[in-house]
């Protein structure tokens, strides 16, 4: 049986890295019984943190999901990372839940991902609540984070809770709606009165929740002004309408390692957050009519689900981890996928996540997630959909790729591994992007930040046992000329019997950026017979590839074949090309030969405070800066800088910005190399060269 559509809520658990999402989440299974010991993210027991990698490095890396059962709802919680080389993951988990937790410490308050996470709920639209958790750090404060919330993000956030101690005292809470204290005393809560000390304090808190409360509805404010106060069954509606409508974000205080605050979170779920049938009709596109349209969240609808998260796993092979917005999907049914052109796809069985664990189900209908094994050609971001009823939902966009590596194999004859690999991977985390580059011969891994490089490499070795080397990637440099040269280029071979004889005359002249290679046959006379005039072009091109000044492909040139001679036995096409090879080689380094290096077009986004500091961080990359526009607190940076330049960008971002600036770059067009620098490039070039000579 699925579950009622009313009875179920799905919440995404969101905030900073190191805040204790995931201990929360482990807390909230715990005090529902869904697990019987409560997991530590320092011990590598929890349930929503299981691959190996966040094991070893205690972060989550990727969205999980877990569930459990309280007041008899259905409540699926969807942990997601916070750090920013892996929040393009938190976007995903966001955009297949109704409603968000959002964690912050209390000690750091609103970090950077905060504000990123934030702006995703936003943009979804998704009610939410704020968690102050770790309060019984040292230097934890519930007022300064209160205050830090308020300041920086945007909505009238009100504290339901109000901490009791504080610091390595804090030892529970006080509910402003029920009026009544929950004190933890090894992990058992124990309710009582309002500690003495707080009731100032409490008195202030509640005016201003209960005055929250009633700006919800005309005719409760019409009452509070009349009575001065308002009952608790009052207030529990009058919030549930504030918190779904937006119009208020609950704030909590909690220890999730010591398990205070989340029985009181999950009822705030339960009673506050709406089910996936208030959230109404999904929208997206009716693919039958050709139009935009919407499905309802009726389990006798035509079947439309989405992925959200692909985990491959060598033993189990691939899970796809999905919402259905309608329908009702069972074990063995036949979907399409409207993403991949109407790809047939046969569901195995359907199953419940409890992090790792998997338990299979008869059926899952509108608002239930699940996860379903081995479908061939479905990624994240697909809509399984009804054949007969093809309907697609809005795909998940993800960031671009900000940083490049390149890879080579430890070991020789790992190609095909490599790409075998890095296919899979891919599937699995779409903001990996990989490609052979043909110019500089390197394989090309592209990540978000270094950290998801690394650890692209490190699975790479755990799950498909390929050892690879991160380099960082070569520049596409490019050679040409300033001036005008011309001479010979003559090869003459006398070996017994018959020998090779080719002799050609080349001019040089550059052509404008941009405008390739001209090869111009000006012989009269037949001094070259015509029959060896496209060995002479295939000579100089073959050249061109390999470089003359630095082994980079030569670009903007024409070359004028204007003279030569020939022998009438001992010429022959391979000769005619190796002396055009050699006198292309000879007149390319008379006629000022200069290196050309890619200019990339860079946009930065940052807090306008550092629009400073960025600006002239790109001066320092010889960058040109094209603009700057103030968006309220983040400011653009326009800018073109050289690509030779832009390797080292991302960690000297993170540090002048906090970790708050990000970047995109994308190729513009070449531009000459300053004298200094092209003479370490051409330098380091030869040292190769002669490195690879020696082996």
């Amino acid at each position: 049986m699925t579950v009622e559509i009313g009875k179920i809520r799905n919440v995404g658990v969101v905030g900073h890295g190191g805040v204790g999402k995931t201990s929360l989440v482990e807390a909230m299974l715990f005090a529902a019984g869904a697990v019987t010991r409560l997991g530590k993210v320092d011990d590598g027991t929890t349930t929503t943190d299981f691959d190996p990698d966040e094991i070893k490095r205690k972060i989550s890396i990727n969205t999980s999901v877990a569930y459990c059962d309280w007041k008899g709802h259905h409540v699926n919680l969807v942990d997601t990372p916070g750090y920013g080389d892996f929040i393009a993951d938190a976007r995903a988990g966001l955009r297949v839940v109704e409603a968000a937790v959002v964690v912050v410490d209390a000690v750091a308050g609103v970090q950077v991902q905060t504000e990123k996470v934030w702006k995703f709920a936003s943009e979804y639209e998704l009610p939410r609540a704020v968690v102050v958790n770790r309060l019984d750090r040292e230097r934890a404060d519930f007022f300064r984070t209160l205050d830090s919330l308020t300041r920086r993000l945007k909505g009238r956030l009100v504290p339901v809770h109000l901490p009791v101690g504080e610091e390595h005292g804090f030892s529970g809470y006080v509910n402003l709606v029920t009026m009544k204290a929950t004190t933890f005393a090894d992990g058992k809560p124990k309710e009582g009165e309002i500690p003495a000390d707080l009731t100032e304090r409490v008195k202030e808190y509640r005016e201003k929740l209960v005055e929250a409360a009633a700006e919800t509805d005309d005719d409760l404010l019409a009452k509070y002004l009349e009575e001065g106060s308002l009952g608790e069954p009052e207030m529990l509606t009058a919030l549930h309408a504030g918190i779904v409508g937006g119009k208020i974000v609950p704030v909590l205080a909690a220890c999730a390692t010591k398990g205070v605050g989340a029985a009181a979170l999950l009822d705030l779920i339960v009673d506050s957050f709406p089910s996936p049938a208030e959230r109404g009709e999904a929208a997206g596109t009716d693919l039958k009519a050709k139009q935009a349209g919407t499905r309802a969240a009726d389990a006798r609808a035509p079947v439309a689900a989405l992925v959200f998260k692909t985990l491959s796993d060598p033993h189990v092979g691939k899970l796809s981890l999905f919402r259905v917005y309608s329908g009702t999907l069972r074990p063995d049914s036949n979907v399409i996928n409207v993403s991949r052109g109407g790809a047939k796809e046969r569901m195995g069985h359907v199953s419940w996540l409890q992090g790792k664990t998997q338990k299979t189900v008869d059926a899952l209908g509108p608002g239930e997630i699940g996860v379903v094994p081995k479908l061939k050609d479905t990624q994240t971001g697909d809509t399984l959909s009804d054949e007969a009823q093809p309907f697609e939902l809005p795909r998940i966009t993800f960031p671009e790729p900000a940083i490049n590596f390149a890879i080579q194999p430890k070991t020789r004859g790992d190609e095909d591994k490599i790409s075998n690999a890095l296919a899979r991977l891919a599937e699995e985390d779409p903001t990996v992007h990989y490609h052979f580059d043909p110019e500089t011969k390197q394989l090309l891994v592209s990540g978000v930040g270094n950290m998801h490089v690394e650890m692209v490499v490190e699975r790479m070795k755990r799950k498909y046992n390929v050892d690879v080397l991160l380099l960082p990637p070569r520049i596409p440099y490019k050679e040409t000329v300033k001036g005008r040269a011309e001479g010979q280029g003559k090869y003459k071979k006398q070996t017994g019997g018959r020998g090779q004889y080719g002799d050609t005359w080349l001019r040089v002249e550059p052509m404008q950026r941009g405008g390739g290679f001209e090869f111009v046959d000006d012989i009269f006379g037949g001094s070259v017979p015509r029959n060896f005039i496209p060995s002479v072009e295939k000579g100089v091109r073959d050249c061109m590839k390999r470089g003359i000044l630095a082994g980079y492909p030569i670009v903007d040139l024409k070359v004028t074949l204007y003279d030569g001679s020939y022998h009438d036995v001992d010429s022959s096409d391979m000769a005619f090309q190796i002396a055009a090879s050699m006198g292309l080689q000879k007149v390319f380094m008379e006629a000022h030969p200069i290196l050309l290096e890619p200019i990339m077009n860079v946009e930065v986004t940052c807090p306008s405070e550092n629009a400073g500091d960025v600006i002239g961080d790109l001066n320092s990359r010889r960058g040109r800066i094209a603009g700057m526009e103030p968006a309220g607190e983040t400011a653009v940076v326009r800018a073109q800088a050289p690509m030779a330049e832009m390797l080292t960008y991302e960690p000297a971002l993170r540090s002048m910005t906090g970790g708050r600036g990000g970047y995109s770059v994308e190729f513009s067009h070449y531009e000459e190399v300053p004298a200094f620098m092209a003479d370490k490039v051409v330098k380091e070039a030869k040292g190769e060269k002669e490195k690879a000579e020696k082996h």
